[in-house]
C-alpha cells in the first residue's frame, strides 16, 4: 500500500489533476445545446453589427439619392427668379434658361455685379478712364465711349462727376441663344455731373443739383466661358 502511495506518484497525480483543471478552462464544457460551427459563422456574416458607422457594400447611386443642397438651390433660384421678372414671363423664362445653361448664374448676383458695373462705367467714362472701360465694355461699345472721350478732351472739356446711386434698376429682358447669355437692364440713377471748358466754365449740368439719368444697357456672356465676367455689349439712353 505505502508503495502505491510514493512520493513521485502523488506528483504525477498532481499534475494530471492541474492539466485537466486548465483543459476544462480553456475548452469548456458541452452542454448538448450548442450551435454547429457553420451556424454560427453564417450568423456572423448575415447579422449586421450594431454600428451605425456601417457603410454598404453598394450604396444608392448619388444620383438615386436626394441632394438637399440641389433642392436648397432649386427653390433659391424659383425665388429669386420670381423677385427679379416682376410678373414678366419672358424675363422668368430667360432667367430659368440662362441658369440651366449656366450652374452659376444668379438672377440676385447678377444684379449686385450690374448695379457696381453701371456705377464703375459711368464714374470711369466722366474720368476719362480708358483701362477700366476696357475691361467692362464689348469692343465695339468701348469704341464708342473712347471715341466720346477723344471728343471731349480735344475740346478741352472735364466733367465733375459724383454718383449718388441707384433709385430703381429692373431687368427688361433675358434670353439665351446658341453662343450666349444676354440680360438687359434698366438703369434710374442719381448723379451730379458738371461739364466744363478748358477755361473752367459751366457749359452743361450743375454741381450742386442732383440729377436723375435713366439707360438701357445689355450684358452678355457665353455660357462655356471660363470667364465668369459680363460684358456690356448694348447701350441706350431713356427719356
Amino acid at each position: 500500500m505505502d508503495e502505491f502511495f510514493d512520493i513521485p506518484t502523488l506528483i504525477v497525480i498532481g499534475l494530471a489533476i492541474v492539466v485537466l483543471f486548465r483543459l476544462r478552462q480553456v475548452l469548456g464544457t458541452r452542454t448538448g445545446r450548442e450551435r454547429p460551427p457553420v451556424e454560427r459563422r453564417s450568423e456572423a456574416v448575415v447579422k449586421p453589427a450594431a454600428d451605425e458607422n456601417v457603410v454598404p457594400m453598394r450604396p444608392r447611386p448619388a444620383a438615386e439619392q436626394p441632394s438637399e443642397d440641389g433642392e436648397r438651390q432649386a427653390r433659391r433660384l424659383e425665388t429669386e427668379v420670381t423677385q427679379f421678372a416682376h410678373g414678366d414671363e419672358a424675363v422668368a423664362a430667360g432667367l430659368k434658361a440662362i441658369a440651366e445653361a449656366d450652374a452659376s448664374f444668379s438672377p440676385k448676383s447678377f444684379m449686385e455685379g450690374a448695379k457696381a458695373a453701371y456705377e464703375m462705367i459711368v464714374t470711369a467714362f466722366a474720368a476719362g478712364d480708358r483701362q477700366t472701360l476696357r475691361n467692362l465694355l464689348d469692343k465695339e461699345v468701348y469704341d464708342g465711349f473712347e471715341r466720346a472721350i477723344k471728343d471731349r478732351e480735344a475740346a478741352g472739356h472735364s466733367i465733375d462727376f459724383t454718383f449718388v446711386g441707384l433709385p430703381k434698376v429692373e431687368i427688361s429682358s433675358a434670353e439665351l441663344d446658341k453662343r450666349a447669355a444676354q440680360v438687359t437692364v434698366r438703369f434710374h440713377a442719381e448723379v451730379v455731373s458738371a461739364t466744363r471748358d478748358k477755361d473752367g466754365t459751366l457749359i452743361e449740368g450743375n454741381a450742386d443739383l442732383v440729377t436723375g439719368i435713366a439707360d438701357e444697357w445689355t450684358f452678355a456672356r457665353s455660357p462655356r466661358s471660363r470667364d465668369p465676367n459680363w460684358k456690356l455689349v448694348a447701350t441706350s439712353q431713356l427719356e
